[in-house]
């Protein structure tokens, strides 16, 4: 459980340091913290639309707002909670900040590959599922 919760920290860590990065660069430096919870919570969120969407296509179920309504609502609030107890609650994510900066240059750069690859993954992911699901609505009409 602890690696999983520290794997967490680190995505949040990565996300932070790339918002923190790029808005120093266009001037617009603040909330950072907010921006990469934002996007931590956006893949979540869209993991749960790729599950939703490969259900919908696999059992032949086609889910209207009414049914995934509950099931996106439910997911976001425990998503949120989550993150607001993780990352704004607390300030426990700048130890972990702290300790991640600590890494070498190269564990760094490993962990940046992993972290780009799987936030890659869950967009194409999403976007797939959601192409796929459009293919299949309109084979039904």
């Amino acid at each position: 459980m602890e690696k999983i919760k520290k794997a967490y920290y680190y995505l949040f860590y990565k996300v932070y340091k790339s918002i923190q990065y790029t808005s120093e660069m266009v001037g617009g430096a603040f909330w950072t913290d907010f921006k990469a919870g934002l996007v931590i919570l956006t893949l979540e969120l869209w993991i749960v639309g790729s599950f939703l969407n490969y259900y919908s296509i696999i059992n032949d179920k086609k889910l209207n707002i009414d049914t995934i309504s509950p099931i996106l609502l439910t997911s976001l609030v425990v998503f949120s909670i989550i993150n607001y107890f993780s990352f704004i609650r607390t300030d426990i994510w700048k130890t972990y900040n702290k300790e991640f900066d600590k890494l070498s240059e190269k564990e760094n750069q490993k962990g940046t590959t992993i972290v780009w690859v799987i936030t890659i993954c869950i967009t194409t992911n999403f976007f797939l599922s959601v192409y796929l699901l459009q293919k299949y609505v309109l084979k039904m009409y």
